[in-house]
């Protein structure tokens, strides 16, 4: 045998101790699929994560738990939560004007967007206004409906009266073109 371990590139006592963590390796696997299995009988729409923060194996980082559980069959199909926003239907589409533009100061280029957020079963939109050179938000606006009247234009007026008395111009307005702008 040592004839073996000397062509192998090992020793006798490394060959073994590699034997042994894989015997202790493959033992802590099928008591953590036991876990598993009662995990997941339990909560049956768990995500790996989750349940990697439930048991916190210490032989076994978060994301080799995760290659575990999956190589196992323990992930769980996410269903996507698909909520639009944007309404571009008969929407104009206008060129980019900020694409490789160099910026120099503030009013040169404002970005916005809507997003939304879920409060005790209601949506309530978010228009936000910035200013793409200081990154600072100068029109904001908070509605219950995406209608234009309630998002975009009030944001709009508070960006202009944030920015008074400054020269607006050559201001390029931008947005993801939405059916509200």
């Amino acid at each position: 045998m040592n004839e073996v371990y000397r062509v192998l590139g090992t020793s006798k006592q490394n060959f073994h101790q590699g034997v042994d963590r894989l015997l202790m390796q493959q033992m802590e696997r099928e008591q953590l699929l036991v876990i598993l299995y009662q995990v997941r009988k339990d909560h049956p729409k768990m995500s790996c994560r989750d349940m990697y923060r439930m048991i916190r194996p210490q032989y076994m980082g978060r994301d080799r738990f995760e290659a575990f559980c999956k190589e196992e069959g323990f992930s769980v199909e996410l269903k996507r939560n698909f909520r639009r926003t944007t309404n571009s239907l008969g929407v104009t589409r206008f060129p980019n004007l900020v694409q490789g533009l160099k910026l120099t100061g503030v009013n040169q280029v404002w970005v916005s967007d809507i997003t939304y957020y879920e409060m005790t079963n209601r949506f309530y939109y978010l228009t936000f206004i910035m200013d793409l050179y200081s990154r600072k938000i100068i029109g904001y606006s908070v509605s219950d409906n995406l209608l234009t009247d309630n998002t975009t234009i009030p944001a709009l007026n508070k960006a202009i009266n944030t920015r008074q008395g400054q020269n607006l111009t050559s201001l390029i307005f931008h947005s993801d073109g939405g059916g509200q702008y």
